[in-house]
C-alpha cells in the first residue's frame, strides 16, 4: 500500500477550476464515503479550501488513476482537463507536502496561519466518517506536532505580509489595548473587509464602516457587531474614532485637514491613528501635519510588508529544516510500526504451527504411544514446519543470485550475537 497526496492549488489551477473542484461542507460526508468505498483505497482524508483541494489516501499501486477518475466524476469534470492541473506525491514526498501545507509554506501568503485550522477540520471530518486508519492517523499527528514546533520556534506567522494586516499591526504599536479603541473604516471593498476582520480578531468591538452605499457597509459590519453609516456621516463618526483606515476608489480625498482638525478639537486632542490605503489617496497629506495624528500611507505599509516578508523567508528556511526532521521521525515510526506488524504475523504463524503439532502429539499420547517417540516426532515435525518456508525462499534466492536476501537470512537466522535465548 502507498501513501498518496493528490490535488490542485492556486499555482496549478485557475480560480474557475478550483471552484468546480472544491467540496462544500454538505458534500464532504458523501465524498468521503465514496472515496473510502473505492476498492483501491484503504484510508482517505479531504482538504478543501478556496486555494486548494487535496486528497490524502492510502491506496494500492494503481489507485492514483482511479482516485483522479473519481474526483472528475464527482464534480462532473473531464479527467483529461483535471489531470492537466493536478499534482501528486507518494510516500515521503506526500508526507513532506502535507507538513509544508500545514505550516503555510505552500500557501499564497507565506506562513498564513488559517490553513492549519482548515487541516484540523479536514482531519476531524475524516475521523468522523471512519476514513482514518493507522497510516493517516500517524501522519496527521506527526504533521500537527511539526506545525506546532514551527509556529513556536520560527515565528513564521508573526509578521504581517498583507496590506490589511500590516495596517492593523501598525495600529497595535500605538494602542496597546484594542478593546478600548473605536475604529472607523471607510470603504467596503475586500481590503477593508480584511481590515475589519483583523481588527475584530485583535479585540476591537466598537467598529463603524462608512461607505457610499449603506447596504454594503451593513453587510460588512453586521456580522462583526459593528455600525454602518454613509459617507456624509463621517465628520460625526470621526470624533469618536481612535483608528481610521480608508480604502475607496474615490477620485478625490474624503478626509481633509479641516475636517480632521475640527474632530480633534472635539476629541480634546486625543491621538488618532490613520492609514490611507487608497490610490489615489483618501486622506489629504496635510492631515499628517496635525500634532495628534499618526498618518501612514500605502507606501509606508509596503515597507513594513517587505521587511516582514524577509523575516518570514528566514523563518520559512528554518521551517523547511524542521519539516525534514519531522519527515524523518514519521519514517522512523512507520518502519517500527511496519516491523511490529511483521513480527506479530510471524509469531502468529509460529503459534499456529506449535498448536497443531501439540494437538497431534497429545492425540498420540492419548492413544498410548511411547512418550519418548512422541516427543522426538513432535520436535522433528515442528522444526520442519517452522523451517519449510525459509528454506524454500533461500533456495529460490540462491538460484536467482539474490545476495541481499541471503545476507538478510544469515543475519536473521544464524547471527548468534542476536540470540538472546541463552
Amino acid at each position: 500500500m502507498t501513501l498518496l497526496a493528490l490535488g490542485i492549488n492556486h499555482r496549478t489551477a485557475t480560480i474557475e477550476v478550483r471552484e468546480q473542484v472544491a467540496f462544500s461542507p454538505t458534500q464532504l460526508e458523501a465524498a468521503l464515503a465514496e472515496l473510502r468505498a473505492l476498492p483501491e483505497v484503504r484510508e482517505a482524508a479531504v482538504l478543501s479550501t478556496c486555494n486548494r483541494t487535496e486528497l490524502y489516501c492510502v491506496t494500492d499501486a494503481v489507485g492514483e488513476r482511479e482516485i483522479l477518475d473519481w474526483l472528475g466524476r464527482f464534480h462532473g469534470l473531464r479527467v483529461e482537463d483535471l489531470s492537466r492541473c493536478a499534482y501528486h506525491f507518494h510516500e515521503n514526498e506526500a508526507a513532506r507536502h502535507l507538513m509544508r501545507v500545514a505550516v503555510g509554506l505552500d500557501s499564497m501568503v507565506l506562513g498564513e496561519p488559517q490553513i492549519l485550522g482548515q487541516l484540523k477540520e479536514a482531519y476531524q471530518a475524516s475521523r468522523r466518517e471512519k476514513g482514518l486508519g493507522k497510516e493517516l492517523e500517524c501522519l496527521f499527528q506527526h504533521t500537527f506536532a511539526v506545525a506546532k514546533q514551527v509556529r513556536t520556534e520560527t515565528g513564521i506567522g508573526r509578521n504581517p505580509v498583507s496590506v490589511a494586516y500590516a495596517a492593523v499591526s501598525l495600529a497595535s504599536r500605538i494602542f496597546g489595548d484594542f478593546t478600548r479603541s473605536r475604529a472607523l473604516l471607510i470603504g467596503a471593498g475586500e481590503t477593508i473587509e480584511l481590515v475589519a476582520r483583523h481588527l475584530h480578531e485583535a479585540g476591537v468591538r466598537q467598529l463603524t464602516v462608512a461607505n457610499r452605499t449603506r447596504e454594503r457597509a451593513e453587510a460588512l459590519s453586521g456580522p462583526l457587531g459593528g455600525e454602518a453609516i454613509t459617507l456624509d456621516a463621517i465628520p460625526e463618526a470621526l470624533v469618536q474614532a481612535d483608528i481610521v483606515i480608508s480604502s475607496t476608489a474615490a477620485p478625490l480625498p474624503i478626509l481633509g485637514k479641516g475636517m480632521v482638525e475640527r474632530a480633534l478639537k472635539k476629541r480634546r486632542h486625543r491621538p488618532v491613528f490613520m492609514v490611507d490605503i487608497a490610490v489615489p489617496r483618501d486622506i489629504e497629506p496635510e492631515v499628517g501635519e496635525l500634532g495628534d495624528v499618526f498618518l501612514y500611507t500605502v507606501d509606508d505599509l509596503q515597507e513594513v510588508i517587505e521587511e516582514n516578508r524577509r523575516h518570514r523567508q528566514v523563518a520559512a528556511d528554518q521551517a523547511e529544516s524542521l519539516i525534514e526532521h519531522g519527515v524523518g521521525n514519521w519514517q522512523h515510526e512507520r518502519r517500527i510500526r511496519s516491523g511490529g506488524e511483521l513480527i506479530r504475523d510471524v509469531r502468529a504463524r509460529g503459534e499456529a504451527m506449535r498448536e497443531l503439532s501439540e494437538q497431534q502429539a497429545l492425540a498420540r499420547l492419548a492413544r498410548g504411544e511411547d512418550p519418548e517417540l512422541v516427543i522426538r516426532r513432535l520436535a522433528h515435525q515442528l522444526t520442519n514446519r517452522l523451517m519449510h518456508r525459509p528454506t524454500v525462499a533461500m533456495r529460490e534466492a540462491a538460484s536467482r543470485e539474490r545476495r541481499d536476501l541471503l545476507d538478510a537470512a544469515t543475519a536473521l537466522l544464524l547471527d548468534e550475537s542476536n540470540d538472546h535465548s541463552r
